[in-house]
């Protein structure tokens, strides 16, 4: 498993080269003691697993999550509990308090599934991403750590994007262009200028007006599709 370590404290980094360093599956292939630099790092090395620190010189390892085009899985590693709950509502898979132990950290990376893991990981586009990809988005003081299957519905709202996902919503400040070439264009279908839908969440189509289709969603929302979009929903579907 990749890692990509991010602390401000060179010690600290060195500290947990060297727990790691006592299992040979796990590799480090970066380290960072700041957010541009992280961001850098892990958008080009596309790690498997961020030990990442909230406090650092120019933002916050949240900043990171936010900005970053590649999620990787994250293990906070800090010295401030207050922290914790934001950290576990982005579904992190630990939280981490200095000085940390072998034990501790070893425990933290066990939750994580090594088989799910693609050994191609690092040669992963920034685009099409996989379906069990991870979308961090911040709203307000609110913090989502979605998968990619997860997102059933993306429309415009003014300047943003609505993300319909699990039982809730939220807004991404980006253009629906800019979202829909993340995308896996095997699960997600422009259906107009408006929406996207996630293929998986369709409950049925019906005949539309002007040789266009109406997709209705399993949770009842539904979607207009145009003539020429109609033709490349039945291509997609193989209808």
């Amino acid at each position: 498993m990749n890692i990509v370590i991010v602390d401000d404290s060179r010690l600290a980094r060195k500290e947990l080269a060297g727990l790691l360093t006592e299992q040979s599956r796990h590799e480090i292939i970066g380290e960072a003691s700041d957010v541009q630099s992280a961001l850098e790092i892990v958008n080009r090395l596309k790690p498997d697993l961020l030990l990442l620190d909230i406090h650092l010189p120019d933002g916050s390892g949240f900043d990171i999550l936010e900005q970053a085009e590649h999620i990787p899985k994250v293990i906070f590693t800090t010295a401030y509990e207050q922290h914790a709950l934001r950290a576990f509502e982005i579904n992190a898979l630990d939280y981490l308090l200095k000085p940390i132990t072998s034990e501790r950290l070893f425990q933290a990376l066990e939750k994580i599934d090594t088989d799910k893991i693609s050994p191609n990981t690092q040669a992963q586009s920034s685009t099409n991403r996989k379906a069990d990809d991870h979308l961090f988005i911040r709203e307000g003081e609110r913090c989502h750590f979605v998968k990619y299957h997860e997102i059933r519905l993306l429309q415009v709202d003014g300047n943003y994007v609505r993300l319909f996902f699990r039982n809730t919503h939220a807004m991404m400040p980006r253009s629906l262009n800019y979202v829909e070439e993340r995308l896996d264009p095997n699960i997600f279908f422009r259906a107009n200028r408006q929406q996207i839908v996630n293929l998986n969440f369709v409950g049925r189509i019906e005949p539309w007006v002007g040789d266009g289709l109406l997709i209705i969603m399993q949770d009842g929302t539904q979607v207009e599709a145009s003539r020429r979009q109609a033709r490349e929903l039945k291509n997609a579907l193989e209808m």
